[in-house]
């Protein structure tokens, strides 16, 4: 059941879930497992032999009565980062999907047809909608079996294996185990607002680092250094008092007994060394 807010008033309407013919004909599953196999089997047999319209009620019938099998069965991918009840509706579509297709002359049971289906698309479902950062196929399918290899090796070793080990158990370059290990998580990563800690006063984002301003500063002194090694004293003296002190090009001047309009001269000639020896280094 759903309420909908009316936008143009305070009123509220109810908007019921759609129902299959079945279900608004009062059809209730039966009690118990027997019970459920049992009708289910003589549904399938009556629709096989019956005309269209007929047949369209009887599958609905044994789409409600299996039900509770699709419900139970996409109860087991919950916790997964996909809601209950989007699991519920692929659950519920894919059961329609095996009733539809299921051949009751094949002499096979309707639950070793259905179980199968309904388990197929919903890993399908995980598989096309569930990443928030979706790696490429052939990672996502390494990234199963190395989930599989890691339990046997663990087993085997006696403690967790490392990359090049589930490598060579899985015949794979060691390339594409690193890859695939490092895109785990991307499926549902963890939120950055996820407290961390015994107290759980601290969240994940509060832990990642920012920027380093000093980073920029830090690889132009890299640069740097060699080329203002090559000027005169004068010119380093020049440069460490306009951009390290930040004097004015009038206290640079009353410095080194120099005009204003010198200084300005002087540090454009000096900039302009630099970003050519930087550009084009001589050779030592």
């Amino acid at each position: 059941m759903v309420c909908v807010l009316n936008p143009s008033n305070t009123s509220t309407t109810v908007l019921e879930p759609p129902t299959l013919p079945a279900q608004r004909a009062g059809v209730r599953p039966p009690a118990s497992r027997a019970e459920r196999a049992e009708r289910t089997a003589d549904l399938l047999a009556r629709a096989a032999e019956a005309d269209e319209p007929e047949r369209a009620l009887l599958l609905d019938e044994v789409v409600v009565i299996n039900m509770g099998v699709a419900n139970a069965i996409a109860s087991r991918y919950r916790s997964r980062g996909i809601s209950t009840e989007d699991l519920h509706q692929v659950a519920y579509l894919a059961l329609v999907k095996a009733t539809h297709g299921y051949d009751a002359s094949s002499g096979h049971n309707f639950l070793s047809y259905c179980v199968p289906t309904i388990r197929g698309e919903l890993k399908r479902h995980f598989r096309d909608l569930g990443w928030t950062v979706r790696p490429p196929r052939r990672i996502q399918e390494l990234q199963a079996r190395i989930a599989s290899a890691e339990s046997e090796l663990s087993f085997s070793l006696g403690r967790s294996p490392r990359p090049s080990e589930i490598a060579a158990h899985l015949d794979e370059d060691i390339e594409e185990v690193t890859e695939a290990l490092a895109t785990d998580g991307c499926f549902t990563p963890a939120s950055l607002d996820k407290p961390v800690g015994t107290e759980g006063e601290t969240s994940l984002g509060e832990l990642l680092g920012g920027e380093d301003e000093a980073q920029s500063a830090a690889e132009a002194r890299i640069v740097l250094a060699p080329v203002v090694r090559r000027l005169s004293d004068r010119d380093r003296r020049i440069l460490m008092l306009r951009f390290f002190r930040g004097w004015t090009q009038q206290e640079i001047a009353d410095d080194i007994g120099v005009t204003q309009m010198q200084v300005s001269r002087l540090l454009s000639r000096i900039l302009t060394e630099l970003r050519e020896q930087i550009d084009d280094p001589p050779s030592e």
